[in-house]
């Protein structure tokens, strides 16, 4: 017998990340980490053209070269791989043509790094040189060579939509504006390079990986399918990770390259990328033109939307065809519109291929949306809020394009937001080149389709009981540092109503762990941890069963009180170690598991080719506003301080969920002011962190954050999406303060100094043309 032992909450308690101490006292280990005296050093040869055939590769001198183990070409690929099943056009190590510069061609394994790099010197390779295009521009001209053959135009993916009646409510509307924004491609800039370990039992042809990867799963496809290795011959295990963004949420090219080298090597390899390789491995956000035409009433109510997006995307596929998708269907479920044509290009270029970067596809035409927003209230003289209070979307409600809208705490945030800014006392009273601008923004918490289709639930979460009374959880989901770990871990807590130190996570093993799609699109707390809610439901119905018999009472008779579970209120109660000792009578060790998939509405619409594009359980939605001050003689922007409210449903770690919507507007602060991938002919020129200008803590200015909490029906706990909803809004918010303070509207981002100053000679009327 026990005395009652009450636990504290776990949901909405701020909460230190279960992989903290170990990251923060260096026992935590990355995948460049792993390795032992005989593991072999991997290296790759990269393509020195745009856009070449490949004549001829001899690595007869590299393989002879003493030191040398493994040299291997696109000739040892056994297939193209990407990450959409309908565009896997890349190959691991290029096939007769490269198609950017820097693209990996050849790769060796070394007993060391001089070695290595003696070797690729020694691989001779002719190619001969093809036109490039380097604009989106330049490769849909009509004499434009096609990067793939099954490409006309270099058009990856083109969509078009007009939904309800475009052209007569724009003739219908008192104000009809256009506008053209441009977006420079921008890099994700994670703290650790890309790194992979692999090893390869020969004897018994098994292959060990651990990546640097966002998305175990998806590498466990890739790696069987270009190796042409049975699935079951392979275990990927995901290593501690240093961000991700984005850029690891698809095979990399270095992670089937280094198990390739460890197979034909017999061994175990190490590849770690330098910094330079990093940023041409790429996976970022694409340069984007975006052309947007809006009519408006004088009260501030949008009567319809034009829309046209031009992605530079790069030599490959990879997320193209999602992101200018994503592009268009987002520009529904932020506010009540009805009337959208938008005409999305999505082009191949001799550049390395973008991704599916943080904001994944709505962060640029956002920006476009939230600009031209602003600068239309201002004509016709109205708050820049009273404007989206007039748009508001009244839910629950599907949009005219399909998308599911459940929860909608837009309202709550601009009230926040307006009033912790001082707003209406302060806008238009900061005195001489200081102004404040504001803007909104969403995303979604998951998409409702794979982009692997099995039939399988979307998420699957195990949870064991044993001798010692530890509730461990099994889950693929990977933790790259989101704190998805820790949430589950409150999630099963809180449902069993146990003290959290007892809850462990063992993540990303496929030998061990179920099979989860992976970290992209803030999935895994609304998917994984309703999974881990129904699983811990599942236990904590076999533990009162439990506890009934031990107790001698009927099963809806037991409380659960904390880690105590009693029979009445003259019963002292079990301890939960005497519960689990009688559950594992004649069952031993006990393991449930729970499962969830998104509801057939939330699939997204059916209006047009790609409309499911889109579909989520739940969007997230943020307002914010941004104090910037402007010294106008060397164009040099100073954010002084941002408020932003985010909705995220509810909180289940405010701690996390603080850092997550910081993190966001930080980085949208990188976009907005200073980052930019440039090249020359092709060549990275930014390809490091100083050419490459990432905001330090010296510009990152103070961030107040209100979470608003407008609880999901179908959330766990009420929670939805919280890390990305927040970085769209910052860019227009800044660029509207910008506007406020010295009266000159940007277009183009990042608005450097050089920028801004040219905007300045353009426009001397100052305020007076804001």
């Amino acid at each position: 017998m026990n005395e009652t032992r009450p636990v504290a909450a776990s949901i909405g308690v701020p909460t230190p990340l279960v992989d903290g101490p170990d990251k923060v006292s260096g026992r935590a280990r990355f995948a460049a980490d792993y390795g032992f005296r005989e593991t072999l050093v991997g290296r790759v040869r990269r393509s020195p053209a745009a856009h070449a055939r490949i004549k001829r590769i001899d690595t007869s001198k590299a393989e002879i070269l003493a030191g040398v183990r493994a040299v291997v070409t696109g000739a040892d690929v056994a297939a193209s791989y990407g990450v959409l099943p309908i565009a896997m056009n890349e190959h691991a190590l290029a096939k007769e043509r490269v198609r950017y510069r820097g693209e990996p061609v050849a790769a060796v394994a070394a007993v060391d790094v001089e070695t290595a790099a003696k070797a690729l010197d020694l691989i001779e390779i002719e190619y001969e040189a093809l036109p490039a295009y380097f604009s989106a521009a330049a490769a849909r001209a009509g004499d434009a060579l096609r990067l793939h053959d099954d490409k006309p135009g270099n058009i990856e993916r083109d969509v078009h939509f007009e939904l309800g009646d475009v052209a007569g409510q724009l003739a219908m509307a008192d104000l009809v504006r256009e506008e053209t924004y441009r977006n420079a491609e921008v890099c994700q800039v994670q703290s650790e390079p890309h790194a992979v370990f692999a090893e390869y039992d020969a004897e018994r042809d098994r292959l060990t990986v651990r990546p640097s990867t966002q998305v175990p799963y998806y590498v466990h496809l890739m790696l069987a399918r270009t190796m042409n290795m049975n699935q079951s011959r392979i275990r990927v295990i995901k290593p501690h990770i240093g961000g991700g963004f984005g850029c690891r949420t698809e095979t990399l090219n270095t992670e089937l390259i280094c198990g390739l080298l460890a197979r034909k090597a017999g061994g175990a390899v190490r590849l770690v990328s330098s910094r330079e390789e990093t940023f041409v491995t790429h996976r970022g956000r694409p340069e984007t033109d975006t052309r947007l035409r809006i009519g408006m009433m004088k009260d501030g109510r949008i009567t319809a939307v034009e829309c046209e997006v031009v992605q530079r995307g790069g030599a490959y596929s990879g997320y193209g065809i999602v992101t200018i998708l994503y592009a268009g269907s987002l520009i529904y479920a932020l506010y009540d519109i009805e009337n959208v044509k938008y005409d999305g290009y999505r082009v191949l270029t001799n550049t390395p291929p973008c991704g599916a970067m943080r904001g994944h596809g709505t962060v640029n035409t956002r920006f476009a949306f939230e600009s031209l927003l602003d600068a239309m209230a201002h004509e016709l003289g109205l708050d820049p809020f009273e404007v989206r209070r007039k748009n508001l979307i009244q839910a629950p409600t599907m949009t005219a394009n399909g998308l599911l809208v459940n929860s909608y705490g837009i309202p709550q945030c601009l009230d926040w937001a307006e009033k912790a800014s001082g707003w209406r006392e302060r806008k238009g009273r900061l005195g001489p080149n200081r102004g404040l601008g504001m803007a909104c923004s969403h995303y979604v918490s998951g998409a409702s389709r794979p982009k692997h289709w099995t039939g399988e639930p979307h998420a699957t979460v195990n949870l064991k009981v044993d001798f010692d009374g530890s509730v461990t959880i099994l889950t693929g989901a990977a933790e790259i540092g989101q704190g998805s770990s820790t949430v589950l871990a409150q999630c099963v807590a809180e449902t069993l109503d146990v003290d959290f130190g007892r809850i462990r996570v063992i993540a990303s093993d496929s030998a061990m762990t179920p099979k989860d799609n992976g970290s992209y699109s803030s999935r895994v707390t609304y998917m994984v941890g309703n999974a881990a809610i129904e699983a811990a439901q599942k236990l904590r119905g076999i533990l009162t069963e439990a506890a009934a018999r031990k107790l001698e009472v009927r099963s809806q008779d037991v409380e659960c009180l904390g880690e105590t579970y009693r029979g009445g209120s003259q019963d002292q109660g079990l301890s939960f170690e005497d519960v689990v000792g009688e559950a594992l009578v004649d069952s031993g060790t006990i393991t449930v598991k729970g499962t969830y998939s998104t509801r057939p509405e939330s699939h997204g619409g059916k209006k047009y080719r790609g409309a499911a594009i889109g579909g989520t359980m739940a969007f997230s939605y943020a307002a914010q506003v941004v104090e910037v001050s402007v010294d106008p003689d060397t164009g040099e922007i100073t954010v002084e301080k941002v408020w932003v409210a985010h909705d995220c449903g509810k909180a289940l770690n405010p701690l996390a969920v603080e850092g997550q919507v910081e993190g966001s507007v930080w980085m949208g602060l990188g976009q907005a002011m200073s980052e930019e991938t440039r090249y020359h002919d092709g060549l990275a020129i930014t390809g490091n962190m100083l050419d490459y200008r990432v905001p330090t803590i010296v510009e990152s200015p103070p961030i107040e954050v209100g979470l608003i909490e407008c609880a999901d029906p179908y959330g766990p706990f009420g929670a939805k999406e919280a890390g990305e909803g927040s970085l769209s809004g910052f860019l227009p918010a800044m660029t509207n303060a910008v506007a406020d303070a010295i009266g000159v509207r940007a277009t183009e981002l990042p608005l450097t100094p050089e920028r801004l100053l040219g905007l300045l000679e353009r426009t001397p009327r100052g305020r007076a043309a804001a």
